[in-house]
């Protein structure tokens, strides 16, 4: 047996060992799900110090949300993984190559015309990304996330969209694509230094116009009205010098009830985005048997189409943080910035694109990783990105995936800190409880699940840094 794997060639050395790695991270991943999925089935009871902080009834229905969707997660990576492999095993990728070959050649565009052919395949591919998950999509959507009273869309405003976000992707990574393609084609011995300062420079430009350019196709953005939630906002933000320039809210309702707050822009134009989900006095899933925005305090939404497409469904509860919450919250989010935390995030990102440019170019000219998955005749710059950057890459991936896990938890302590120094430690653990019962939370995890996957620490470690403070 060990025999007969020695004299294997290289290329089928590399096509077995990715398959092999990708199976061996599926199961992990699998049965670290398997060890929550039994706390989820074993935990049917309020622990005892949980309970000042969940009541029985919402304790319960978190609990059965979070095994649902355990088990919808398991099902989708099993068919995910099952359909990678049979994509590998089949020659799916040279065949997709091929035929991307074969329209551009009705098109008039021959073999030499390598960009061209790439961006056909790469529509191709995420065409039928889009399609085959879309199924799984819908369910998670309309079974699992409506079942627990999260989904806010019908089908129709779901599907126009999954069109639309199609539409818009194209449009980013299409013209994109071509033009790293060309500068990797001309670079010349250094094209890894050209193509990671161009990545760079689009995610910069990206990061920069995403809540004023693309996120506005999809949600309305609404400044948020002149008041003493504003100009508390603002104060808090002038205390400690950063340059707000507006804060905005978000219909977010539309879609879900989750609720988010985030921040963004470059330099001296940073803008607050909070969903309306968020503030309890704006969220229009308080305001029982009204289908929609009301125009107050957010101006109405406009449009006849949204009774039909929109289905707010008012809650018994209120949903929402009070407005010294959401200040605590925000402060959690400015302790991000002032920190520096978000500036570390884009230096490690931008020390590992670079050193993965570097490697690449390193690689590209290996042909037995090309042979390893069908292209024997010929070595395409992008699907050369691709074998390099998903499947060769992997390994170091999921290391540095982890780290970052273990950074981010680090950071979470970190703003809570910096919040907690504002004087905010009361307002931000009874806004941390309540937005866990509003998303429906499970506070109980096993303790590998989440060393592995909690980017944020659980919620009873936050709650007692919070709690010591609060009694100091």
């Amino acid at each position: 047996m060990l025999q007969s794997v020695a004299d294997l060639s290289i290329s089928y050395k590399i096509f077995y060992s990715v398959l092999l790695f990708s199976w061996t991270v599926y199961l992990w991943e699998a049965y670290l799900a398997y060890r929550q999925r039994k706390v989820y089935r074993s935990t049917t009871h309020v622990p005892t110090e949980l309970g000042n902080i969940m009541d029985t009834e919402t304790f319960e229905k978190s609990r059965l949300y979070q095994l649902d969707k355990s088990t919808f997660s398991f099902w989708s990576g099993l068919y995910s993984e099952t359909e990678g492999t049979l994509i590998l095993l089949l020659g799916g990728i040279p065949f997709l190559w091929k035929l991307s070959g074969v329209l551009i050649g009705r098109a008039g565009f021959g073999p030499e015309y390598e960009i061209t052919q790439s961006l056909a395949f790469l529509l191709l591919a995420t065409l039928f990304s889009a399609v085959t998950g879309m199924p799984w999509s819908i369910y998670n959507t309309f079974v699992i996330e409506e079942k627990h009273g999260f989904n806010q869309q019908t089908l129709g405003f779901f599907l126009k969209d999954a069109v639309k976000k199609f539409v818009v992707t194209q449009c980013i990574l299409l013209p994109v694509t071509s033009l790293l393609l060309y500068i990797i084609k001309i670079g010349g011995d250094y094209f890894f230094i050209y193509a990671w300062l161009f990545t760079l420079g689009v995610s910069l430009v990206l990061v920069t116009i995403y809540a004023d350019y693309i996120a506005p196709l999809f949600d309305k953005f609404t400044p948020l009205p002149d008041g003493e939630l504003r100009g508390n906002i603002e104060s808090m933000a002038k205390s400690i010098s950063f340059p707000l320039t507006k804060v905005y809210v978000v219909e977010g309702s539309k879609r879900s009830s989750h609720s988010n707050a985030y921040f963004y822009g470059f330099f001296k134009n940073k803008r607050i985005v909070l969903f309306d989900t968020l503030l309890e006095d704006y969220s229009p899933l308080n305001k029982a048997g009204e289908p929609g925005l009301e125009p107050q305090p957010v101006p109405e939404h406009s449009g006849e189409s949204d009774s039909t497409e929109n289905k707010a469904k008012p809650k018994n509860k209120k949903q929402g943080c009070n407005n010294p919450e959401i200040l605590a919250v925000l402060g959690h989010e400015l302790g991000h910035w002032k920190l520096g935390h978000t500036v570390k995030n884009i230096v490690i990102s931008q020390m590992n694109s670079f050193l993965c440019f570097f490697l690449f170019a390193v690689l590209i000219g290996r042909k037995e990783l090309f042979t390893a998955f069908g292209f024997y005749d010929n070595q395409p710059t992008l699907i050369g990105l691709m074998i390099i950057f998903q499947f060769i890459f992997s390994p170091y991936n999921e290391v540095l995936s982890f780290c970052l896990t273990v950074l981010s938890r680090r950071f979470e302590f970190q703003a809570d800190a910096f919040a907690r120094n504002m004087g905010k430690a009361t307002e931000l653990y009874s806004a941390l409880i309540k937005l866990n019962k509003d998303n429906l939370g499970f506070p109980v995890a096993d303790w590998l699940f989440s060393m592995w996957h909690y980017s944020h620490p659980p919620l009873l470690e936050r709650l007692r840094a919070l709690k010591g403070a609060k009694q100091d």
